[in-house]
C-alpha cells in the first residue's frame, strides 16, 4: 500500500475557527491556488470547487492558476519561491511525494521548500478503457499485461506520477508490464483514450466519473480495498486479479516554508471550515472524493511515509528520473 488506513487519511479534526472568526483575518487580497498540472486532471477537479468553498470560508476571492509540466516540479517550485504571505498555495496529490522520491538530476529536494496546510480528500484511481478497446474487464488488461506479445499501453498523466508509480504497482501484482505512455497530465491522456488511440489509462476516479456513468469509457477496476460509492458497479483490483492491492491517491494543500506558523494555522482553519460546506462534500462525493481535513502535522507525516514507500518502488519498477 503506498497510503495509512483509510480511516486515518479521512479522519477529521475539530474544526478551529467558525466562518465569521475567519473572515474578520481576510486580506481582501486575491489568493493563488496553483495547481501544478494542466486542466481537467483529477487534482484541478478537485480544486476548483474546494476553491469556491475557500474563498467564502475566507471571506476573499481564490482563483485557480494551472502551472503544468515535468510532472508537477514547475508548479511546485513556482509555490516553493513565492512570498510565505499567505497569498499562494499549493493544491496537488501525492506526484508531490512521487517526485520528490524519484528527483531529477541536479535538482534539490523540493518538500524542505514547502510547508504542509491540509490533508483535504482521498480517492481511488481507476484503471478505464475504451468501450472498443476489446478488453471488458480488469483479468482482460491483466492477461494483456502477462503477455509480451500483446503488451497493452497505459495513458498516464505523466513518468514518474502517482499514476506512474500505481501502473507499475499494478504490474508487479499481476506479474507483467504494460508499456506507460506519458502526458501533460490526465486531461490529455483522457482525451486520447476518448479517441480510441490508447488501450488504457489509470487517473484518478474525479475525472472519469461521467465518462463511465454515461458509457464513454469502460471502468476496469478501482485501486482502492473498496469499492467507490461513486461508481459502485466497478470491481476493485483486489476483489478480481490481486488480492490485497489498495492504492489511493489524496489532495493536498501547501504554502510557502516561509509562511509564518499563525499564517499557515488561519489558512488550515479555512480549508477546514471549506471541506464542511454542504455543496462542497455533495460535489465531491458524486466523484468519488472523500473529505479529509487532517492538519499539518499529520499531512507532513503522510508525506514523509509516502516518499519511504514511492521509492522502495522505483528500483523494481525501471522508473528512471531522467526519462521524467
Amino acid at each position: 500500500m503506498l497510503h495509512p488506513s483509510r480511516r486515518a487519511l479521512l479522519s477529521a479534526l475539530p474544526l478551529l475557527a467558525a466562518p465569521a472568526t475567519l473572515r474578520a483575518q481576510a486580506t481582501g487580497r486575491t489568493l493563488r491556488a496553483v495547481v501544478p498540472f494542466p486542466p481537467g486532471g483529477g487534482v484541478d477537479v478537485f480544486a476548483r470547487p474546494f476553491a469556491v468553498a475557500l474563498s467564502a470560508a475566507l471571506g476573499q476571492p481564490v482563483v485557480i492558476e494551472n502551472i503544468g509540466g515535468a510532472s508537477s516540479r514547475i508548479g511546485n517550485a513556482a509555490v516553493a519561491r513565492a512570498a510565505g504571505d499567505g497569498a499562494t498555495l499549493l493544491v496537488t496529490n501525492d506526484t508531490l511525494a512521487a517526485v520528490e522520491a524519484l528527483p531529477a538530476p541536479g535538482s534539490s529536494p523540493v518538500l524542505p521548500q514547502l510547508a504542509p496546510v491540509l490533508l483535504a480528500a482521498g480517492s481511488p484511481h481507476v484503471i478505464v478503457t475504451h468501450p472498443k478497446s476489446g478488453l471488458r474487464t480488469i483479468a482482460d488488461y491483466a492477461a494483456r499485461v502477462r503477455d509480451p506479445a500483446r503488451r497493452p499501453n497505459i495513458a498516464l498523466p505523466g513518468l514518474g506520477t502517482a499514476h506512474h508509480f500505481a501502473s507499475a504497482l499494478f504490474d508487479q501484482a499481476v506479474g507483467g508490464r504494460a508499456e506507460p505512455v506519458a502526458y501533460r497530465g490526465g486531461g490529455p491522456a483522457i482525451a486520447d483514450l476518448l479517441a480510441g488511440t490508447v488501450d488504457v489509462s489509470l487517473v484518478t476516479l474525479g475525472m472519469v466519473v461521467p465518462h463511465i456513468r454515461e458509457g464513454r469509457l469502460v471502468g476496469l477496476a478501482v485501486t482502492s480495498a473498496t469499492r467507490a460509492a461513486a461508481v459502485p458497479d466497478v470491481p476493485t483490483v483486489a476483489e478480481t486479479v490481486a488480492p490485497g492491492f489498495d492504492v489511493t491517491t489524496w489532495m493536498g494543500v501547501l504554502a510557502p516554508a516561509t509562511t509564518p506558523p499563525a499564517t499557515l494555522a488561519h489558512l488550515h482553519a479555512a480549508g477546514r471550515t471549506a471541506l464542511e460546506d454542504a455543496t462542497l462534500r455533495e460535489r465531491l462525493a458524486s466523484l468519488g472524493f472523500e473529505p479529509a481535513g487532517a492538519g499539518p502535522e499529520e499531512f507532513a507525516a503522510l508525506l514523509r511515509t509516502t516518499v519511504a514507500r514511492f521509492a522502495s518502488v522505483v528500483p523494481a519498477a525501471g522508473i528512471r528520473a531522467e526519462e521524467v
